[in-house]
């Protein structure tokens, strides 16, 4: 099939291997334009256009699609089908109504349930026990179209964002040939989405990774889990702060939320709400992620002591 594929971050990238691999013709490759990223904020380019480079695909890097020129530049394609997959950009009607079999999305949800930004994130917040792929025939809405295809994925109790995005995007790129397959057989059936159902995946804040230590401990883990790779959860002790990267739930009730029960080669094990929480790996600003014997080699951490209680509204 006659392709236009839109996406920017890794995930995408996948889904764009995947449509190569499978024989199908790529004539445009839409991406975001090169950001400043890193440390150094030195200009770099998208996974997506990365990729598409080493493919010699033509690429477009437009700030809008809403201008007359990409739209006639993207008609005059005759596309038969248009991909999306964290594109990053808001397709107009005057795009959705290009390409001759219309628009569809890659979502990292079983729709109806987390549409919008961060659907990993929030299911792993949630405590979901599954998520997966939904291939989705894309509409003016947020989500919102009819879906064609969906594969779910049990989420695992030590799963975090990396460990699920990673899974999901090999998943994607699976599905979306797999949909493409069956649009060609004339196999696909619309299936409208059930919106008593719908809940939104509403983009991550730093804040949200804030740990609040008056949380249960199964609640705490979700965090430490769910913003894993980015922001990364974090917590204060003694005016320094801390991100917390690995942590496992222990059972058992002892002192104040925040409060350290031990600090030992297993682990800092901290009073939660309810439980307790043993954090495995951490880092201070400016450092490395390292495993707690590491960290306690240079840090003296006492039972007794607390990290910093954050009052919530």
């Amino acid at each position: 099939m006659k392709i236009i594929f839109a996406g920017t971050p890794v995930f995408a990238a996948a889904a764009l291997e995947g449509l190569i691999h499978a024989g199908h013709q790529i004539v445009m490759v839409l991406t975001q334009p090169d950001r400043p990223a890193g440390r150094g904020m030195k200009t770099v380019a998208s996974a997506v256009k990365l990729l598409a480079q080493q493919h010699d695909l033509a690429i477009l890097q437009p700030p809008t699609l809403k201008t007359s020129e990409i739209q006639a530049q993207l008609k005059a394609l005759h596309a038969d089908v248009m991909i999306v997959a964290a594109y990053g950009l808001i397709l107009p009607q005057a795009v959705l109504d290009i390409p001759r079999q219309g628009c569809l999305n890659i979502h990292a949800s079983i729709l109806p349930r987390w549409r919008g930004a961060a659907p990993i994130q929030r299911a792993l917040l949630a405590g979901d026990d599954k998520t997966g792929i939904t291939i989705m025939q894309m509409d003016a809405g947020l989500d919102t179209g009819n879906i064609l295809l969906k594969h779910e994925m049990k989420i695992a109790l030590d799963d975090t964002t990396q460990s699920l995005h990673d899974r999901l995007s090999l998943l994607g790129a699976l599905s979306i040939v797999e949909t493409l397959a069956q649009l060609q057989q004339g196999k696909l059936v619309p299936v409208a989405q059930n919106e008593a159902q719908a809940c939104y995946a509403t983009k991550i804040t730093k804040a949200e990774a804030e740990i609040n230590w008056r949380l249960p401990a199964e609640q705490i883990d979700r965090v430490v889990r769910a913003f894993n790779p980015t922001p990364g959860a974090y917590t204060s002790f003694q005016g320094m702060v801390l991100k917390i990267w690995q942590a496992k739930i222990v059972a058992g009730e002892s002192g104040q939320p925040g409060e350290i029960v031990a600090a030992n080669r297993d682990g800092i094990l901290v009073t939660c709400g309810s439980g307790l929480l043993q954090v495995e790996m951490l880092q201070k600003p400016g450092g490395k992620k390292i495993n707690v014997p590491d960290f306690l080699a240079g840090n003296n951490f006492q039972p007794g002591e607390c990290f910093t209680l954050v009052n919530y509204s």
